[in-house]
Protein backbone atom coordinates (compact mmCIF):
# COMPACT_ATOMS: atom_id res chain seq x y z
CA UNK A 1 0.00 0.00 0.00
CA UNK A 2 1.52 3.28 -1.28
CA UNK A 3 0.69 6.69 0.77
CA UNK A 4 1.07 10.25 -1.58
CA UNK A 5 2.25 12.01 1.82
CA UNK A 6 3.48 11.30 5.45
CA UNK A 7 0.33 12.48 7.17
CA UNK A 8 -1.84 9.98 4.88
CA UNK A 9 0.50 7.36 6.03
CA UNK A 10 0.22 7.96 10.00
CA UNK A 11 -3.58 8.79 8.86
CA UNK A 12 -3.64 5.05 7.16
CA UNK A 13 -7.23 5.94 5.30
CA UNK A 14 -8.63 6.69 8.49
CA UNK A 15 -7.79 3.95 10.76
CA UNK A 16 -4.18 5.26 11.60
CA UNK A 17 -5.67 6.11 15.47
CA UNK A 18 -5.98 2.11 15.65
CA UNK A 19 -3.13 0.97 14.20
CA UNK A 20 -0.65 3.25 15.83
CA UNK A 21 -2.73 1.84 19.30
CA UNK A 22 -2.13 -1.37 18.50
CA UNK A 23 1.30 -0.65 17.96
CA UNK A 24 1.67 1.37 21.22
CA UNK A 25 0.27 -1.48 23.10
CA UNK A 26 2.30 -3.60 21.89
CA UNK A 27 5.62 -2.37 22.49
CA UNK A 28 4.19 -1.43 26.26
CA UNK A 29 3.94 -4.76 26.69
CA UNK A 30 6.41 -6.32 24.85
CA UNK A 31 8.32 -4.02 27.81
CA UNK A 32 6.26 -5.21 30.49
CA UNK A 33 7.39 -8.56 29.62
CA UNK A 34 11.44 -7.51 29.66
CA UNK A 35 11.13 -5.17 32.66
CA UNK A 36 8.99 -6.83 35.43
CA UNK A 37 10.49 -10.16 35.91
CA UNK A 38 13.84 -8.47 36.00
CA UNK A 39 12.70 -6.18 38.67
CA UNK A 40 11.39 -8.94 40.36
CA UNK A 41 14.29 -11.06 40.25
CA UNK A 42 16.28 -8.09 41.75
CA UNK A 43 14.22 -7.83 44.73
CA UNK A 44 14.02 -11.85 45.51
CA UNK A 45 18.02 -11.15 45.41
CA UNK A 46 17.67 -8.20 47.41
CA UNK A 47 15.49 -10.16 49.68
CA UNK A 48 17.42 -13.37 49.98
CA UNK A 49 20.45 -11.45 50.77
CA UNK A 50 18.87 -9.70 53.56
CA UNK A 51 17.64 -12.74 54.56
CA UNK A 52 21.19 -14.08 54.55
CA UNK A 53 22.53 -11.72 56.60
CA UNK A 54 20.36 -11.62 59.58
CA UNK A 55 20.56 -15.27 60.06
CA UNK A 56 24.37 -14.70 59.90
CA UNK A 57 24.36 -12.15 62.64
CA UNK A 58 21.97 -14.26 64.79
CA UNK A 59 24.53 -17.26 64.94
Amino acid sequence: MQFETLADFFNMGGHGIYVWLSYALGLLLFAGNLLLPAKARKDLLKTLARRIRRENDTK
